[in-house]
């Protein structure tokens, strides 16, 4: 795991492994894959994408891989090209470093959850997922879990923060984050159990 305040991308090289990284975000991408040590030999693209419907970024599996054992199966993250304001837009790169760090750890905790489920799991995971609110909850908590107990606790507490507080976001967006997703709060606490529970060992 690297260490929030020093961080060296070339100790991470390893991490480029079976991926693909845009240059432009590459340090964020690898300071948040270094820490998830069992994503280093997982194939997983980073795409930039014009429009991505109702979200930022987006962790799915590649279909054409779905049916070849989890050993070999491969994933993608899509991240919106633009981070889309009310009234105007910038590029993604260009939102703070700890956020992008954050936002992505979080969807590498999405990863974490497919890359543990079958394929019979993944099936069940994209109907639970399409049609049933509480299961988008239920998967955006399993996702921000994997993060905290990552060491990424710190980074999801600045993303959301970032996301609620935004003067510039659509409300109806930030409206979309509060019901579906973990508080501020619940990750601030979900922290502090995971440093009483290490301290106990």
């Amino acid at each position: 795991m690297a260490d929030q305040d020093q961080f060296n991308p070339e100790d991470f090289t390893h991490f480029r492994e079976n991926k693909k990284i845009p240059k432009v975000i590459e340090n964020e991408i690898l300071k948040a894959l270094s820490f998830y040590p069992e994503l280093q030999n997982v194939p997983i693209d980073f795409v930039f994408k014009q429009n991505i419907k109702k979200s930022v970024m987006q962790a799915q599996p590649k279909i054409g891989t779905m049916f070849t054992g989890k050993k070999n199966r491969g994933y993608q993250i899509n991240i919106s090209a633009l981070f889309k304001l009310t009234h105007t837009a910038i590029p993604i790169h260009q939102i703070p470093k700890d956020i992008l760090i954050g936002w992505i750890g979080h969807e590498l905790g999405h990863i974490m959850d497919y890359h543990n489920r079958n394929i019979f799991g993944m099936i069940r995971f994209g109907f639970g997922y399409l049609f049933s609110t509480k299961y988008i909850q239920q998967a955006e908590k399993v996702a921000d879990t994997f993060a905290v107990t990552h060491g990424l606790g710190n980074y999801i507490i600045q993303t959301k923060n970032f996301i609620l507080n935004h003067a510039e976001l659509p409300e109806k967006y930030k409206q979309k984050i509060a019901r579906l997703y973990l508080s501020p709060d619940d990750i601030v606490e979900q922290v502090r159990l995971l440093e009483v529970q290490r301290a106990a060992l």
